[in-house]
């Protein structure tokens, strides 16, 4: 089994800042990335902003979403690069990780 450096990224937003669709395109057409996945939240809360609690009347308002993907390290600097001027300050976290990749 061979594995390969990849940097995860993890980005934090919420439905009504409807960066959404942008964030995918980008990573899917211009980025290329080579995996993501797209969490919706049913609650959370960030340091500035309110509680969004669970409860089903607020089921398809301004929920959390968080998009996350991985890259090699190089690749994955430059996409948060470009994607500076749509994600706020403090809203994204990236770690170092391993995928496993086939054996050639």
């Amino acid at each position: 089994m061979r594995t390969k450096d990849v940097m995860m990224v993890r980005i934090y937003l919420t439905e009504a800042e409807g960066h959404l669709d942008t964030l995918l395109k980008r990573l899917h057409d211009w980025g290329q990335v080579q995996g993501v996945t797209v969490f919706h939240g049913i609650a959370g809360f960030g340091p500035s902003g309110p509680m969004r609690p669970i409860s089903p009347a607020r089921i398809s308002e301004d929920l959390p979403i968080v998009v996350e993907f991985f890259d090699e390290p190089p690749k994955a600097e430059v996409i948060l690069e470009t994607l500076s001027h749509i994600i706020k300050p403090g809203h994204v976290v990236c770690w170092p990780a391993r995928t496993i990749v086939e054996d050639k």
